[in-house]
């Protein structure tokens, strides 16, 4: 993804999840994709999806189970 799409998808998560917190930045190995941090912690990826015409973004995030038993 180019520099433009990574601002706009960072500024986008910004604004939806209410937090300057949320960084996106470039993968070093595939760039069809973004990671997607939340301070300095990795929360997940955004991938570019070409359809048709169409362009969509598919956010995945990985929670594990320890993870969810340290939430209570």
């Amino acid at each position: 993804m180019n520099p433009t799409e990574t601002a706009r998808l960072q500024n986008y998560l910004r604004l939806k999840f209410g937090t300057d917190r949320i960084r996106v930045k470039p993968r070093k190995e595939a760039d069809d994709s973004v990671e997607v941090l939340l301070g300095e912690e990795f929360i997940g990826l955004i991938y570019k999806d070409q359809d048709e015409g169409e362009t969509s973004y598919d956010f995945n995030m990985a929670i594990l189970e320890m993870d969810l038993a340290a939430a209570g």
